[in-house]
């Protein structure tokens, strides 16, 4: 389906945009990623006609959940207008040939949404992937009130808010939340940058249970049938190490910057509302084996091909 999806694509383009819109599948640059506002590599939506962005926005339906794909397009179109950042400066390209038999991929970027996806056989890889929102909350107008990725940060209080004295001692690791994410932008990312925190292990049934929430919200940003690879991977890997750390304000509302962070042996959850005065959203998933498909395609060459 999303093979589909991409190939309609290019073949709505004129060899001009084609030729923008495409690269090699192993060209150099297919792990550099940006969430800030920023010109990209690829065809972005304001150099489409109204049936190629269509065609466009169907990659990223085809490759997410059907909440994840509500929640990117309304982020890009709720993007401000009059500055470097524009409802149509989202750029997407397609690396290799979806139409062929061997790995290609696809990238959508702006600022506040990046998907990447890897597809290697009947396997597909997304990550890195990164939603944003600026303003978290749209404090005046018709539309006050109107919150953008609510659940990031719901889930993850549902679990602080759980926790008893001595465990939420451990889970908060700081006053101050950081500026911006800790992995940044990287092409790898590296653990020994975030906080420990709380482990898995150390809670109780039940907020384990808002743990393995939080951390299932994340994953299933992809397709049903990723997401519970993705989920199954997490279980092999074992969730005992798992550990939530949060830093920064414990009260809500803007003005109350705050952060958190879950990693475990095979992946990374960050995110925080700290710019704007606490208005202002990151969120990322990093998975630590399969980011860019590395291991889908270590063994896709390891087995000859």
């Amino acid at each position: 389906m999303i093979a589909a999806a991409a190939t309609a694509f290019l073949d709505a383009l004129d060899p001009a945009q084609r030729t923008t819109a495409t690269a090699p599948f192993d060209t150099p640059d297919r792990s550099e990623w940006v969430y800030v506002p920023a010109q990209r590599p690829g065809l972005p939506l304001r150099d489409m006609t109204e049936r190629q962005r269509e065609l466009a926005y169907e990659i990223l339906r085809a490759g997410l959940s059907e909440r994840a794909f509500a929640e990117a397009r309304q982020i890009m179109s709720r993007e401000r207008e009059g500055r470097t950042i524009h409802p149509l400066s989202y750029y997407f390209r397609v690396f290799g040939d979806p139409a062929g038999a061997g790995p290609w991929g696809f990238s959508a970027s702006g600022h506040h949404v990046v998907v990447n996806l890897t597809v290697v056989g009947d396997t597909v890889a997304g990550t890195p992937q990164f939603l944003g929102a600026e303003p978290a909350m749209i404090v005046s107008g018709p539309d006050a009130g109107l919150r953008f990725l609510p659940f990031e940060e719901d889930l993850a209080r549902d679990l602080l808010g759980g926790l008893d004295d001595a465990r939420r001692e451990v889970a908060i690791v700081s006053d101050v939340a950081p500026d911006n994410i800790l992995t940044r932008n990287d092409p790898v990312a590296d653990p020994a940058v975030l906080p420990k925190g709380l482990s898995y292990a150390d809670l109780t049934n039940d907020q384990q249970a808002l743990l393995e929430r939080l951390i299932q919200h994340y994953l299933t940003r992809l397709l049903p049938s990723v997401a519970d690879a993705s989920w199954q991977r997490l279980g092999d890997a074992g969730l005992d190490p798992v550990t939530f750390s949060w830093a920064g304000s414990t009260e809500r509302g803007i003005g109350n910057k705050h952060y958190y962070a879950v990693q475990g042996p095979t992946f990374i959850l960050e995110y925080d509302n700290t710019q704007d005065d606490g208005n202002h959203i990151h969120s990322v998933w990093r998975d630590l084996e399969r980011d860019w498909g590395t291991d889908l395609l270590k063994a896709h060459y390891a087995s000859g091909h």
